[in-house]
């Protein structure tokens, strides 16, 4: 069974989302915060991370996802990024994926249709 940490200040939205990806039968591990995320995917060794990026500063997940590809023990660990940050800070372009500024497998905005979610998920868990 493949393991997803979910690191959302949301805590419906992470919920929500944990519901959906155990009806799928991943098994799902939460964090609140962007330190609390980031031991927790050094503890449990998940096999994604979906991280928010707005949470207790607006660029805290994009920093947690740099912190995990730099460390040796979770820079192997796919992550996507979930943000609604485009809509809330209006601006006029996306995020994508970059190996230096950005190391992440995908980005999906907020809110997410649960199959593109589910779909990306199934993707980067491929590798």
């Amino acid at each position: 069974m493949k393991k997803i940490l979910i690191v959302e200040d949301e805590i419906e939205l992470a919920d929500a989302t944990k519901a959906l990806l155990e009806s799928e039968g991943y098994a799902v591990i939460t964090a609140h915060d962007g330190a609390e995320g980031y031991q927790a995917a050094r503890r449990e060794k998940p096999d994604l991370v979906l991280l928010d990026v707005m949470m207790a500063h607006d660029s805290e997940g994009i920093e947690v996802a740099r912190q995990l590809n730099e460390d040796p023990e979770t820079r192997r660990i796919p992550v996507i990024l979930l943000t609604g940050i485009r809509k809330v800070k209006n601006l006029p372009f996306t995020f994508e994926p970059d190996e230096d500024w950005l190391p992440v497998k995908a980005v999906v905005e907020k809110p997410a249709k649960p199959e593109r979610l589910l779909r990306t998920v199934r993707q980067a868990l491929k590798g």
